[in-house]
């Protein structure tokens, strides 16, 4: 058959090592560097939103304040209690003929402290943990850990935290069974070889000066988390104190072509989708970017998308612009791209992956219409229309993309932002990059397919 027949009619699957030019391959690498610096200097919600506001604010963004005046070119942003954050640059055109929207999540599973997490048993002082997110126990254990956190002293004031990152900092750890010792426990599943209340990190054996006897261990850990920061136990109520690994990102493979760290569901996708919303200075639609929390745990909370602070924020620029009585006409004519990550092949674990569904590593960033499991239950499965327009938009920038499903069918179930803005009516649908080991300490993406998410959102903030 005529070759130019095949192009027309096949889907093009392209390997990106060998369709990309040597000069788009040493560009991908190259924006890949400051990518791995973003994963290192946010681990937790906090810090990301900190990381991207201190960008945004070198390219001119101001905070937003109710009331303020707005006008073609503006920059802002509005940060949700320093957990999630909106950016916005006011467009050419009305907010009556819509928005372009971005939408991406990053918090991250990880191991939170409990309110009252300092205990002492037999001698050991312990930090006593409650995971956040979707993890395998196991996972966890026997690998450094560093705390990361935020308190409010009883004098009203904030603490930022960090142990375990800096060179010579104390590390932490959970300990495993030794496999000598751990016959019935290998019997068990993997979901139950680890109990999630055994996920606690070893904190210090040492008694405090001058004590002895039950409780001095855990009073050392106190006198020492006060001499150096001021906190009490009475803090840790109302602090946000996680575990996450210590280890920090780096290249992946002898080719270096991947990057390996933690955190990358979702902080690739909102990387790349940072990037690109600042590099557009002058969007014919007025852009969004939004980067939520509380997507690993259902979206709820003050920070989550099933809050009103996206809402609340719109709503304030449609009353500065005099547009606030046509709300429904504006979302009816955005478009929203939920920057999310999805599963890929991998040859080992074929018993649940779809070898002609789901997407490859270095084949592009992934379209998704639907991820769910029960006839699609949950999903926001994207219409014909959508779908068709970014498809446009992405073959008009020469983008390397490919689709992807998400595992074989009843295999497994999972969720993204796009269901929650078309509950406002907002035509949406999810893009991506593919990555594996989802949910582990240690995830790992291309770097040819993370470059393509950069092009992807830049082409769909410019063209939308």
């Amino acid at each position: 058959m005529d070759s130019d027949i095949k192009d027309k009619l096949l889907f093009p699957h392209k390997d990106a090592s060998v369709s990309l030019t040597r000069e788009e391959v040493k560009t991908a690498y190259e924006y890949c560097k400051a990518y791995i610096s973003f994963l290192n200097n946010a681990k937790t919600e906090r810090e990301a939103v900190s990381a991207a506001v201190a960008l945004a604010e070198k390219e001119g963004f101001i905070h937003w304040k109710k009331g303020m005046e707005i006008k073609s070119g503006d920059k802002i942003y509005f940060s949700r209690r320093g957990k999630a954050v909106v950016f916005c640059t006011i467009g050419g055109k009305k907010f009556t003929q819509g928005i372009s929207i971005v939408a991406s999540h990053i918090d991250s599973p990880r191991l939170d402290l409990k309110m009252q997490p300092v205990y002492e048993d037999s001698g050991i002082a312990f930090f006593d943990t409650h995971y956040y997110g979707i993890i395998k126990p196991y996972q966890w254990t026997g690998i450094p850990l560093a705390l990361h956190g935020f308190f409010i002293l009883k004098d009203g004031q904030e603490l930022n935290l960090k142990i375990g990152e800096e060179p010579g900092d104390p590390r932490f750890f959970i300990a495993d069974l030794l496999p000598h010792l751990g016959e019935e426990q290998m019997k068990k599943s993997a979901k139950d070889a680890v109990p999630a209340e055994s996920l606690d990190i070893l904190a210090g054996l040492n008694s405090a000066p001058g004590e002895s006897g039950a409780g001095a261990v855990k009073l050392n850990i106190l006198r020492l988390l006060y001499e150096k920061y001021g906190i009490t136990e009475k803090d840790f109520v109302s602090a946000e104190i996680c575990a996450v690994p210590a280890f920090p990102a780096s290249d992946i493979g002898l080719d270096r072509s991947m990057v390996g760290g933690y955190g990358q569901d979702d902080k690739v996708c909102a990387y790349s989708a940072l990037t690109a919303f600042l590099s557009v200075s002058e969007p014919e639609y007025t852009s969004c970017l939004v980067l939520a929390d509380k997507e690993e745990t259902g979206s709820f909370g003050i920070s989550g998308m099933k809050s009103a602070f996206f809402l609340r924020f719109i709503n304030e620029l449609l009353e500065a612009a005099g547009e606030a009585a046509n709300e429904r006409e504006v979302f009816s004519n955005s478009f929203c791209v939920s920057a999310d990550v999805n599963t890929c092949w991998y040859p080992l674990y074929k018993e649940v992956l779809d070898e002609h569904g789901d997407a490859r590593l270095n084949r592009g960033v992934i379209l998704f219409r639907y991820w769910g499991q029960g006839g699609k239950e949950n999903t926001n499965d994207a219409d014909a229309q959508t779908t068709a327009t970014l498809i446009k938009i992405l073959d008009e920038d020469q983008v390397l993309w490919q689709t992807g499903e998400g595992g074989k069918v009843d295999s497994g179930a999972s969720g993204t932002l796009s269901r929650f803005f078309t509950n406002l009516d907002i035509p949406s649908i999810d893009l991506g990059v593919p990555l594996l080991s989802m949910h582990s300490p240690l995830e790992a993406a291309a770097k040819a397919d993370i470059y393509m998410a950069y092009r992807a959102f830049t082409a769909f903030f410019k063209r939308r």
